[in-house]
């Protein structure tokens, strides 16, 4: 029997809802089948600093590196906002990614065809594009010392500091994951920097072209960050695959998730030399949290990136990213995703009508 062990970690306000829509249709996959799914659930982010004081405590991490893969949902909200640093929500995530070593992310961007006029852009600029951003999860600022804020006499205040650092070997090893997935699709990469300006940058874009001829298949070009966040509003069937640092990744996913008309659509995989951890782009939402109504699609869709590069279910994948496809095509949609809608349904509607595509007629029947 194929068994598998998940870790589970909801996080906070629609995490905990759209977390349970995704393992409730992974479970009925892995029951048609005649798999086992063993999950186990942790708190961390909020949740546990509000039982434990603490955004992560080690046991969580020690349970994440046992299993064959994680899945998170999402961590954070205003009720926390004014702790201080090391104890805000989002430790728990950037604490995981290093003690996992996770430090390729990828964020694949998919506009499907029923969704072309949900964008706020026009249905000739959004329709086709299908790229990914490949992100570096572990370096640059938000993991740079010093990080901190010190008082600062001479101006009567106080003075803060964040350190952007990178060394080669980490631009080396992002970079030939994205040249490797670049080889899996349309075989174009775009490396994004600040070269003009920051020397981690042109560190980055050196290090870029040393390796580029090891890929003489690979179309290669370069750009800077601002330019990067025009050309994907601009044209953004420019782009197949996109690598770059953490900060300009977490903001440049961010901005091509909106061409699919909702962050609630954009799925995600964090790679490394760990146990992987999946979770969909969007936050924890907490002004909808408990209502059911979020959209679990992205979570569902990182259920399939699961399959694919840490469960070694590639058919079982193909299988749940064509059923999202499926029942957008006929019209349902979450309430983040009115346009073009026939009918609105809710987070466990959704993952129900998933289920039903991805569930053969055969166990249908027999239930």
């Amino acid at each position: 029997m194929n068994k598998k062990k998940l870790v589970l970690v909801p996080g906070d306000g629609i995490g905990v809802e759209v977390t349970e829509a995704a393992v409730d249709v992974l479970k009925a996959m892995f029951d048609d089948a005649g798999y086992e799914l063993e999950t186990e659930t942790y708190l961390i982010g909020g949740a546990s600093l509000d039982a434990f004081d603490t955004p992560i405590k080690d046991d969580v991490i020690a349970a994440c590196k046992s299993a064959d893969a994680v899945l998170l949902g999402a961590v954070g909200g205003p009720k926390w906002d004014n702790l201080p640093a090391h104890k805000r929500p989002e430790q728990a995530l950037l604490k995981l990614r290093k003690e996992l070593g996770l430090y390729n992310n990828l964020r694949p961007v998919k506009v499907y065809p029923s969704l072309t006029s949900a964008s706020t852009l026009r249905e000739e600029v959004v329709s086709g594009v299908d790229l990914l951003v490949v992100r570096e999860l572990t370096g640059g600022l938000y993991f740079g010392k010093p990080k901190e804020v010190t008082p600062h006499p001479e101006s009567d205040g106080e003075r803060a500091v964040d350190t952007m650092l990178y060394h080669t070997f980490e631009i080396e090893r992002i970079v030939r994951a994205a040249f490797d997935a670049a080889g899996k699709r349309r075989k174009k990469l775009t490396s994004v920097d600040k070269a003009n300006i920051l020397a981690t940058s042109q560190l980055w874009r050196k290090t870029v072209e040393r390796i580029a001829p090891e890929y003489p298949d690979i179309e290669v070009d370069h750009m800077l960050g601002d330019n990067c966040a025009m050309q994907l509003v601009r044209n953004p069937k420019q782009f197949d695959v996109i690598v770059t640092e953490n900060m300009f990744g977490d903001i440049l996913s961010d901005e091509a998730a909106m061409l699919t008309g909702s962050i609630g659509m954009l799925p995600s995989a964090s790679l490394g030399d760990g146990t992987a951890m999946y979770e969909p782009v969007h936050g924890s939402a907490p002004d909808i949290a408990g209502q059911l109504i979020a959209n679990p699609l992205a979570t569902i869709s990182s259920v399939a990136m699961m399959l694919r590069f840490s469960l070694d279910l590639p058919e079982m994948a193909d299988k749940l990213e064509n059923a999202v496809e499926e029942v957008l095509a006929e019209g349902y949609r979450c309430a983040d995703l009115t346009q073009g809608a026939q009918k609105i349904v809710g987070t466990k509607e959704m993952a129900e009508l998933i289920k039903s595509k991805v569930i053969s007629a055969k166990s249908v029947a027999s239930t």
